[in-house]
């Protein structure tokens, strides 16, 4: 299994997470009732939010707690939301990818549900 090195690689990597979180059971609703993700928009904005945070190239500039906060307005988050989402991107790098960079962006995912639920839930 190869790392995480291209921007191709995140997007692989977000269509795969994004398949399986719309149909989670926990966490599904969200992305497809609440934010109600079009998914042909919601990759390019997302691959660029992961890409800066692995490569540093500078191309996200939305507010992402503050997407969070008004999603959490129209539904509630709880914890078992966060480790749903956090177990479930976790497994689909896992599935995918192995070395450096797949455990980067796993320690930024953890990073960033744990600042979330600090400041949301």
């Amino acid at each position: 299994m190869k790392d995480i090195t291209s921007r191709q690689d995140i997007e692989f990597l977000m269509k795969a997470f994004y398949k399986n979180a719309f149909d989670n059971p926990v966490i599904g609703v969200f992305f497809t009732k609440i934010a109600k993700i079009n998914l042909q928009e919601h990759i390019p904005e997302i691959t660029d939010f992961w890409e800066q945070q692995l490569f540093r190239t500078g191309t996200y500039k939305k507010n992402v707690m503050q997407i969070h906060k008004q999603l959490n307005t129209k539904k509630k988050f709880d914890k078992t939301h966060f480790d749903t989402w956090l177990s479930l991107f976790h497994k689909t790098v896992d599935n995918n990818f192995k070395g450096q960079k797949a455990e980067l962006i796993k320690t930024r995912a953890l990073s960033i549900a744990t600042v979330m639920q600090l400041k949301i839930v």
